[in-house]
């Protein structure tokens, strides 16, 4: 194995958050920082048009292409599993929604033994970060680099969706940002002049102008090395493989783990760090036994609820004609503009299934277009879809290595709909869209239910049809759960230092320990952006400098 040098930080991951902490570590021109990313360079023509997402997601240039284990909750099926493999990741795949969650999600988390991380703690790291279209509110911040803009393109359908909601008590409002998301709005996007803005454009590129960091692609993180000698267990830095050779670079200062809440878990597993019987079915030596480490996975569930309508457009016949597709062409190289900047889902809304629920707890992103699996054409008839997910699912799943192998995926098993009380919120939220779309606003356009369909009536019918329509909408967190000591699943401290290990972190949404209610990625950069504060402040505890 070569050496590849010493370094006062490691970052494995060159995502959403490592692309933040190799920006704000590497600003100490006296810390020589180290970016491991296992994809390639962000330099994929479809990375940066919005549009674009349909040609990353499931294409292994830019995405790990994991699956799930067969779901017993999803009928037995098994589902891709996107995750971003290239730099700035997920933030380069994903559906570009500017989205921070509801304050009760952040004050939970403090009150879950993690302080520092309540709502009023937090709201201040989201402002730092960003570059809001509309200027600095109390809400939001202009000065950071993370942008935030209006979507460019508009929908008559989706204005009369939003006019059905408000008739059956989903108000509108004007942004979801706010602490409380109960409404509708169109999201804001991570755009700027109509093209994608990941956080390789916002955090990585202006810091890869210094010399003190350096960025390699294509190196795959095989082991975390741990010297377990008489002071206790200490990473010493990482193994990893680049351009068929096999390297160790050390971390003097610490070693970060910003890989997602797929991998920092499986290189945790590879490094000895976990479950002891998991670790010894694979023949690796335990050298720290920490059993929360893959568990307490949680993910946002999407019912993709899909409608036929007449009288308006939707994005079905521009698609599937050749003339549709030169005039969008045309838009977007002459003015930014038209359907190949649209973000996945243009319009939101924030939601309760039952009267019972103290905030909002289901999100839907609602579609001018509809498709039989993700991956497929669009069908050649006007249609839309209104997608709803549970924001807090009880459903807990794993994440497992099945092979000391690095290359070797992980299994990924996140038990949906697995208690009562999912199920329960599946079914409401489909009673509920039906009764969005059957209102008088949607009338004229002659909503027909195709997706699940109507022959679903009864509960029983309606959990089945749950099954059959779901999908991951690719939010998944919490596999290296943040806690207090005396929590058995807790992988990090409030400070996200792997307990047992010395020098060792984990900064991703792995450390979530419940899931945000709404879009993953923005509270990631939020995450990255307060451990980097941690982390400073610990190096000048530790060095001096």
């Amino acid at each position: 194995m070569k050496n590849f040098g010493s370094f006062d930080y490691i970052i494995v991951g060159a995502g959403t958050a490592g692309c933040v902490l190799a920006n704000r570590l590497s600003a100490n021109p006296d810390m020589r920082v180290l970016l491991l990313e296992a994809g390639g360079k962000d330099n994929y023509l479809w990375i940066h048009i919005p549009v674009g997402y349909l040609y990353c997601i499931g294409n292994p240039r830019t995405d790990w292409c994991y699956q799930t284990e067969p779901e017993s909750g999803l009928n037995g099926r098994s589902i891709l599993y996107a995750r971003g493999r290239t730099l700035g990741g997920c933030s380069s795949i994903n559906a570009m929604v500017y989205m921070r969650g509801q304050a009760r999600d952040y004050d939970e988390w403090e009150a879950m033994g993690n302080p520092g991380w309540g709502w009023n703690q937090v709201l201040p790291v989201f402002k730092q970060s960003e570059d809001h279209y509309a200027g600095a509110s109390a809400i939001h911040g202009t000065q950071g680099e993370w942008r935030v803009e209006e979507q460019r393109l508009d929908w008559e359908i989706l204005h009369a969706w939003r006019a059905a909601a408000e008739e059956c008590g989903i108000p509108p409002i004007a942004d979801f940002n706010g602490g409380d998301n109960f409404g509708s709005a169109r999201f804001q996007v991570n755009q700027k002049n109509g093209m994608r803005w990941n956080a390789t454009k916002a955090f990585l590129r202006p810091a890869m102008k210094r010399a003190n960091l350096v960025v390699l692609t294509h190196a795959l993180s095989t082991k975390v090395r741990v010297d377990t000698g008489d002071q206790g267990r200490c990473a010493t830095g990482v193994e990893f493989t680049h351009g068929g050779e096999s390297y160790f670079a050390e971390a003097k200062i610490e070693t970060i783990l910003s890989g997602g809440a797929i991998n920092s878990p499986q290189l945790l597993q590879l490094s000895g760090i976990g479950p002891a019987a998991l670790l010894m079915q694979h023949g690796i030596p335990v050298v720290h036994e920490l059993n929360g480490v893959g568990a307490n996975l949680q993910d946002h569930l999407q019912l993709r609820m899909a409608f036929k309508v007449n009288g308006t457009r939707t994005m079905n016949e521009w698609s599937n004609r050749w003339y549709g597709k030169a005039q969008m062409a045309l838009q977007y190289a002459l003015f930014r503009t038209g359907p190949l900047t649209m973000a996945p889902s243009q319009l939101g809304a924030f939601a309760k299934s039952d009267p019972a629920q103290k905030t909002a707890n289901i999100e839907y992103h609602v579609q001018p277009l509809s498709l039989e699996k993700f991956g497929d054409p669009l069908h050649a008839f006007p249609a839309f879809t209104a997608s709803v997910c549970n924001l807090r699912p009880e459903s807990r799943g794993s994440v497992s290595i099945k092979s000391a192998d690095p290359n070797t995926h992980p299994a990924i098993k996140p038990n949906y709909l697995s208690t009562e009380a999912d199920q329960k919120v599946a079914i409401d939220s489909l009673k509920l869209t039906r009764l969005i779309v059957g209102s008088p606003a949607l009338a004229k356009y002659q909503p027909e239910e195709f997706k699940p369909g109507l022959s679903a009536q009864t509960d029983e019918q309606l959990a089945h049809a749950a099954g059959d329509i779901a999908t991951t909408i690719f939010h998944p967190v919490g596999t290296c759960k943040m806690g207090p000591a005396n929590d058995v699943g807790a992988v990090v401290d409030s400070r996200l230092r792997v307990y047992g290990i010395d020098k060792l972190r984990v900064v991703d949404a792995s450390i979530m320990p419940t899931i945000t209610s709404g879009n993953t990625n923005s509270p990631t950069i939020m995450i990255a952006e307060r451990a980097s504060k941690m982390i400073i402040e610990d190096m000048k505890i530790r060095t001096g400098k």
